[in-house]
């Protein structure tokens, strides 16, 4: 078993009450662990902070902390980050799981909506990753951790415009992580596969792809923990992704996929 390698203790969760955020919150949310959530809708955070408190033992309220912001507003990103760090001191991890599933018919009809699915799922996040990378780089240890998408490793035409923002993070997040390797600091894609959320609410669900996320929330932690690289959720998705990367142009823009 591969050893855990870095402590999870003081996390900021960004885009916290995402239904895969709450899941990896409710799993590190102990007596021991400090946690700064970060999200848009205020009453929808307040239930995750008091869930969370009860779940750490935390009755006073100064472990388990958090503020309201619009992620995708990169102006908001300075005042967010500098509270979390004021609220934690010196930051363990965090973890960045906002986004949305853009419509690709609107985004094809809209060259506004196309740009509003990239800034949101893509260059938002990225901006914030320049913005705090500094600073672990600087301390020299912890992890940073982005959740992706399986849709990033190809574009697709049933979702192409959310494909090219999370296989835009994907490549930053590859940059990034080869820069601060030297710094000792662990940079992690996640790649959920499909995933049953709100996000995806109006999709069948059926079928053995399909995972709670719950599931994809424990795995996130221990990507974090481990340090991997690059961890596809559920595991299965590495080898579908791998096929579906290595079929040859010619006959991947013939399917309807």
């Amino acid at each position: 078993m591969t050893p855990r390698k870095n402590p999870l203790q003081r996390i900021v969760l960004f885009g916290a009450t995402s239904a895969i955020a709450s899941a990896v919150a409710r799993e590190l949310a102990t007596p021991d662990t400090q946690l700064f959530c970060v999200a848009r809708d205020g009453t929808a955070l307040q239930a995750l902070l008091d869930d969370l408190r009860v779940r750490a033992d935390d009755t006073d309220g100064t472990r388990i902390q958090g503020t309201t912001a619009d992620l995708a507003d990169i102006d908001a990103h300075a005042a967010v980050w500098q509270q979390a760090q004021q609220a934690l001191g010196e930051v363990d991890a965090v973890l960045l799981a906002w986004g949305t599933l853009p419509d690709q018919a609107a985004c094809d009809a809209s060259v506004e909506a196309t740009l509003d699915a990239i800034h949101v799922n893509g260059t938002s996040a990225i901006a914030l990753l320049a913005r705090i990378a500094p600073d672990f780089e600087r301390q020299g240890r912890g992890v940073i951790a982005a959740i992706g998408s399986v849709a990033g490793d190809r574009g697709r035409q049933s979702n192409y415009a959310y494909g090219t923002a999370k296989g835009m993070l994907a490549t930053y997040l590859q940059g990034l992580r080869n820069r601060l390797f030297f710094h000792g600091v662990d940079v992690v894609t996640l790649k959920p596969g499909f995933v049953r959320t709100p996000m995806t609410a109006g999709f069948n669900r059926a079928g053995a792809l399909w995972a709670e996320p719950e599931a994809v929330a424990s795995g996130i932690v221990k990507a974090m923990q481990r340090g991997r690289e690059v961890a596809y959720l559920p595991w299965i998705w590495r080898i579908i992704m791998t096929v579906i990367r290595l079929l040859p142009e010619y006959l991947f823009k013939r399917l309807k996929l």
